[in-house]
């Protein structure tokens, strides 16, 4: 890691900032700093380092931090730096055409603004720039791409990070088929973005308000193709059911297309069905955090449900809980790696003997789809972590990541989409309960036909991210021999790509026939530690599971 910077020069770079700022709120933030460093507040001079020593970098996740000014948050100086920077490498990739770019934001804050800002500059570029009319979900951006042609999407999120943070993810179209960018596009994107930051003021950049509203048309043609994915069987109507938008912005587009659908309309959370950047009732809108789902499972008993759905703020991912008796709270959210098998399964006796179908999942993600693609007589692959990899899969009928994330429209939508999958698991229950069958009988159904597996993950969250690298060069330089009582048969450092993938991951092969996988977060400040296992019964999968996951906690007490 490298030195920080002389304070003399951070502020210098603050006060350049400062004058480019058009933002009131954090031009006043950036002045009290930089007025406080200049008296020797130690304080306001650690924070300023912090602002300015170093760049929010662009990757293939495109840019994600916390909102506030410097180069190292998200703001209105770094988002018309990036949405310059995108211009000009859309415009080097179009070879003379005019390119058109879709742009759509959330119910985060400032969402909506670093849209706007977004929309002037592309025009202002020179490009055919199109706003969506309203906050609406991701999903809705990544349709809208392929629908309207567009060379590219932007979309304002991020996602189910913490109420102060805001992102801005990038999709490109044409060969690219509305898929988020990989490299090499992220590095030349990122590049044309550092050459802006390095040119002058942003103030200096052209703007234009001659950007369009896209029609509603855009938003009726998803709707009708997501209710086309599962419209409901009969007796659907008789289900009680639970949803909760996490404070986020699913619900107006979710309605619509259960209504389309033929699903009959849920009990809603009311206190997080409108949009709410603050997310009040929660700690962190993700529904796999601890406690994210409490309220939906109140509103669940006395409601009498027998299921429930959670999208996070964007809409993109999908959580379900089923009733369980046996937990205090009555309640039990399926894991992200249940969810997936249960709708590949559907994918794929939808598909079985379709020439050159496939399933796929990411590498940290249950090894089951595997085994069910191989029932069913389809192709499957196993690729890196992020629906930018899964969507490219050849063949794709449906992709799944363990983190809640499920791909199961591919012919409109190439990313992950919780509205869609929502639609597809409503319309497994529904059929279930018709044959007088249960969510939690369908997951028995399917272990009658793949096995016992089970999957667990150990996540470290840290303030310092030197933390995570440090863990990543410990196990590198002395690979662990053993995860408790079970020897590692095989150690395989992706950095070294012998697969052909690529990435900063550690995959342990055991002699039992478990794996254990480590990988830092690609948007959060974790550690993430994945466990599969594969047993004789529920038990002795169980069994092994525990004993994989305190194996895992002791080595990083070790490490950490």
């Amino acid at each position: 890691m490298s030195a920080p910077q002389p304070i003399g020069t951070v502020l210098e770079q603050a006060h350049a900032w400062l004058a480019q700022d058009p933002d009131d709120e954090t031009r006043a933030e950036l002045a009290d700093l930089i007025a406080r460093a200049e008296k020797g507040d130690l304080d306001a001079a650690r924070d300023l380092t912090d602002r300015f020593d170093g760049r929010l970098q662009f990757g293939t996740a495109g840019l994600r931090g916390a909102l506030g000014a410097g180069s190292n948050r998200m703001n209105r100086v770094l988002v018309a730096q990036a949405a310059a920077g995108f211009a000009a490498f859309l415009k080097e990739r179009a070879k003379g055409a005019t390119p058109t770019v879709v742009i759509g934001y959330d119910g985060r804050r400032n969402s909506d603004v670093f849209a706007t800002d977004s929309a002037e500059l592309f025009a202002g570029a020179g490009l055919r720039a199109i706003l969506l009319p309203r906050r609406l979900p991701t999903p809705v951006l990544a349709f809208a791409v392929r629908q309207l042609g567009a060379d590219a999407g932007v979309m304002v999120t991020a996602s189910h990070n913490p109420p102060d943070d805001n992102g801005y993810k990038v999709y490109l179209g044409g060969g690219d088929h509305g898929s988020q960018i990989v490299a090499p596009s992220d590095g030349l994107i990122a590049a044309a973005i550092q050459h802006v930051a390095s040119s002058g003021s942003v103030q200096d950049l052209p703007r234009s308000d001659a950007y369009e509203i896209a029609d509603e048309d855009v938003i009726d043609a998803y709707i009708a193709a997501t209710a086309a994915v599962g419209p409901a069987p009969s007796g659907a109507e008789g289900t009680p059911w639970v949803y909760t938008a996490m404070h986020g912005v699913g619900w107006e587009t979710f309605a619509r297309v259960l209504e389309a659908a033929g699903y009959p309309a849920p009990t809603v959370v009311p206190e997080q069905i409108e949009p709410d950047g603050r997310f009040p009732t929660v700690a962190f809108p993700n529904p796999e955090e601890p406690g994210a789902m409490d309220l939906a499972f109140a509103t669940a008993r006395a409601a009498e449900a027998e299921l429930v759905i959670a999208q996070d703020p964007d809409a993109d991912r999908l959580a379900v809980a089923i009733p369980d008796p046996s937990r205090e709270e009555g309640w039990r959210r399926l894991t992200g790696n249940e969810v997936g098998l249960l709708l590949g399964m559907r994918a794929a006796r939808a598909a079985s003997g379709r020439r050159g179908a496939s399933l796929a999942c990411s590498l940290v993600s249950s090894p089951g789809l595997g085994a069910i693609a191989r029932a069913h007589g389809l192709a499957f692959h196993e690729t890196l972590t992020g629906f930018k990899w899964i969507s490219r899969a050849p063949g794709l009928v449906f992709g799944f990541e363990e983190a809640l994330g499920y791909l199961v429209n591919p012919e409109t939508v190439r990313d992950k989409d919780g509205i869609s999958a929502s639609i597809a698991f409503l319309q497994l229950a529904a059929e279930a309960r018709g044959r007088g069958r249960t969510v939690a009988d369908l997951l028995d159904e399917l272990t009658a036909e793949i096995g016992y597996y089970a999957s667990g993950q150990v996540s470290v969250r840290v303030d310092d991210v030197s933390i995570i690298a440090r863990i990543m060069a410990a196990l590198r330089l002395d690979p662990p021999a053993a995860f408790g009582d079970v020897a590692v048969e095989e150690a395989t450092d992706l950095l070294q790509d012998p697969a052909g993938l690529g990435g900063d991951v550690l995959r342990y092969a055991l002699s039992d026939g478990s794996r254990v996988i480590v990988r830092p977060s690609g948007t959060e400040p974790k550690l993430k530690v994945y466990l599969d296992v594969r047993g004789d019964t529920a038990e002795d999968s169980a069994a092994r599971l525990a004993a994989a996951e305190q194996a895992v906690r002791d080595l990083l007490a070790r490490l950490g």
